[in-house]
């Protein structure tokens, strides 16, 4: 991008930012139980909507759940009054952190899409002209914030300034979702500080167990990786590096530390033949029970049929 660009852009962008940082998506004015209680139970309101709403494949019951909002609108209020910056008291582990932030994105992701249902895609959720023709993720991902402990955020700070800077484990890129089919799969319940990395583990294995993020064809000499893989490549190489220093520092020897047992030789194949690594186009459709399945076959290296899109950030 040239400097002249970049400074028009930053031109139009910041005063709108600053505009729209006024209007954030206020918390519902319903009953909130005593705050006096172990966080990991304040999780409960949402586990309850996983539980109810998401099916085993990620999907999510919108209608039922705007018809229903109480237990997801109580769960945002909690969120808007507590967080571990301005009640780091009640968050006393790194554990209780990261789940609270992994949580309220995947909360404020449905907040913001059940307010606005019906919705056939974020990327639909406009920003201003000319800002929307220049990238379709700014109205969802920039120009709509929240209210978590008492300050105001949007997605992409939430997952780039605190989620990614503050905890750096890749790992998390597979528990949040941002309510499209190309995401992980939402997890029936939430994440608690006891369970963590547990939940972290389980939720990466089922990321690389879906062929829809992870599969070869070995006559083509190719591996398809999902984009999230290419978009975050750096988060995955750096950690790799850091903690595994005897293995190689790239995508495929991460993902072979939780690729099911029977990708390890394919995996391995494909890292000593050198096959291509190929990011699949992501697929932005809304991850709606209602909608068409998702996972219906289509031209081979494709995801749902669905053309490429930038990442969010």
């Amino acid at each position: 991008m040239t400097t002249e660009r970049s400074g028009w852009l930053r031109a139009v962008l910041v005063p709108l930012l600053v505009l729209e940082a006024c209007t954030a998506i206020e918390p519902a004015r319903v009953a909130l139980p005593s705050l006096e209680r172990r966080d990991e139970i304040a999780h409960a309101d949402l586990d309850e909507v996983h539980r109810l709403y998401v099916d085993e494949r990620g999907r999510v019951d919108y209608p039922a759940l705007k018809r229903n909002p109480g237990r997801l609108e109580r769960y945002y209020l909690w969120l808007a009054n507590e967080s571990p910056d301005n009640t780091p008291w009640r968050f006393p582990t790194r554990e209780d952190e990261l789940a609270y932030w992994i949580n309220a994105y995947n909360a404020s992701v449905l907040v913001a899409v059940v307010r606005r249902y019906p919705l056939g895609s974020v990327t639909h959720v406009r920003a201003p002209l000319p800002l929307h023709a220049l990238n379709d993720k700014i109205g969802f991902f920039y120009l709509q914030h929240f209210v978590l402990g008492g300050e105001t955020v949007n997605l992409y700070s939430l997952e780039n300034s605190i989620l990614r800077e503050r905890y750096r484990d890749p790992r998390i890129h597979f528990a949040i979702n941002c309510a499209s089919a190309g995401c992980p799969r939402l997890p029936r319940e939430a994440f608690t500080a006891r369970r963590l990395d547990q939940q972290l583990d389980r939720e990466t294995q089922r990321f690389f167990d879906d062929p829809r993020n992870l599969r070869f064809d070995h006559d083509l000499g190719t591996v398809y990786l999902s984009p999230i893989l290419d978009w975050y490549a750096a988060d995955f190489i750096q950690w790799l590096a850091e903690e595994h220093p005897e293995r190689p520092a790239d995508l495929l020897s991460y993902v072979s530390l939780y690729a099911p047992p029977e990708h390890r030789a394919a995996l391995l194949r494909a890292r000593t033949e050198g096959y291509e690594i190929v990011f699949p186009p992501y697929d932005w459709a809304l991850n709606d029970q209602a909608a068409k399945d998702p996972d219906h076959e289509e031209r081979p290296g494709s995801i749902a049929g669905h053309e490429a899109r930038d990442a969010p950030h």
